[in-house]
């Protein structure tokens, strides 16, 4: 899990001819702040799997469940792995390069079409779910980040 850290400068020590100041950073403040982070992007990759599911086609499921398997909560990333995501995400058509058809040869190329894909499973199922998912979700996923770094 990748961990953010916070680095702060040194104190400095300012001199002049009416006296002198002196800056130290609070010695507990790395520490606070990249929990606070940590909390915080971990809240937000599961809050995209959570928000993203009525809108990723569906047909046994195991595209959802890729998901999940493929996200490392406080990454920074959240990947769908399933060997097909991409050709669902993009929701076109891909034939085989030579056969010229969907069910390519086994170690047959692929190539996109610009026929679209049928989706099933609901109407908000289809290409491009993250993109739809934040159009409809992006500030919640903001006010819950915020929230944590609130502390809350």
């Amino acid at each position: 899990m990748a961990k953010f850290r916070i680095e702060t400068p040194r104190g400095v020590v300012f001199h002049t001819d009416s006296g002198r100041a002196e800056l130290k950073w609070n010695v507990g403040f790395s520490a606070k702040w990249e929990g606070k982070c940590t909390k915080a992007q971990e809240h937000l990759e599961s809050e995209i799997l959570r928000t993203c599911e009525p809108y990723i086609p569906l047909q046994t499921s195991m595209l959802v469940k890729s998901g999940t398997l493929g996200t490392e909560i406080g990454s920074g990333e959240v990947k769908w792995i399933a060997p097909y995501a991409k050709f669902q995400y993009y929701g076109k058509v891909m034939i085989g390069k030579e056969s010229r058809s969907a069910w390519a040869k086994p170690g047959e190329e692929k190539e996109v079409t610009d026929k679209n894909l049928t989706y099933h499973g609901g109407g908000q199922r289809g290409a491009f779910w993250f993109e739809r998912a934040k159009e409809v979700h992006l500030a919640e996923w903001e006010e819950g980040v915020q929230e944590k770094l609130a502390g809350k």
